[in-house]
């Protein structure tokens, strides 16, 4: 069993995949632990889409292409680093829709409300995320598609109260990236009062 530091330590965003398919079973288990996340009033109000077809991956790959050079690139091309801007470039224009797996990581309102929905997701999309590491996967959150939610919807057939949240890309890594660029603990943590350093 990895250890669980080390997963988390090592986990990064991947958008370049191999083709090779990803087993039912891996998948399952990864989102096994998705689901074992902590949840508002333990309401669990998470729905994951799983999408292997091509014509379904290509179209909610438009979508997240669309949305990056609508605005996407030009709200991030300040913020970025020119390799980490070139890497999501390459992502959202067929990286991402190249995954051999799509998760779409649905919100469900009619289990929890609405002003609870998004910190009941996203702890299951960071387990998500660190099971596929420890699966030796790559994935990445995304969230460039969902800017065109109804689109989405139409995509998906989802009903009026669940919305997607994420498009999370699951494969085998096209290359092995090192380890996660993190600024030190004594930068973000304080001891108790803000402004004093750990």
């Amino acid at each position: 069993m990895t250890d669980f530091f080390d997963v988390v330590l090592s986990q990064r965003a991947y958008r370049s995949f191999s083709p090779d398919p990803v087993s039912d079973a891996v998948i399952e288990r990864v989102l096994t632990a998705a689901t074992h996340a902590p949840s508002a009033e333990n309401t669990q109000p998470w729905a994951f889409i799983v999408i292997r077809e091509p014509e379904l991956r290509a179209r909610i790959g438009e979508l997240t292409q669309r949305a990056w050079e609508g605005g996407g690139r030009q709200f991030s091309a300040d913020r970025l680093t020119p390799a980490m801007l070139a890497d999501v470039h390459q992502g959202a224009l067929g990286g991402v829709s190249a995954a051999p797996v799509l998760v779409i990581v649905c919100g469900d309102t009619s289990h929890c409300v609405p002003a609870v929905l998004e910190a009941s997701v996203w702890p299951a999309v960071q387990n998500l995320l660190l099971a596929a590491t420890a699966s030796g996967l790559g994935s990445a959150l995304t969230t460039l598609a969902t800017r065109f939610g109804e689109e989405l919807r139409e995509v998906l057939e989802l009903p009026e109260h669940v919305q997607a949240m994420a498009v999370v890309p699951l494969g085998y890594p096209a290359k092995k990236l090192g380890p996660p660029k993190r600024l030190p603990l004594s930068e973000r943590a304080h001891r108790e009062r803000y402004g004093k350093p750990w």
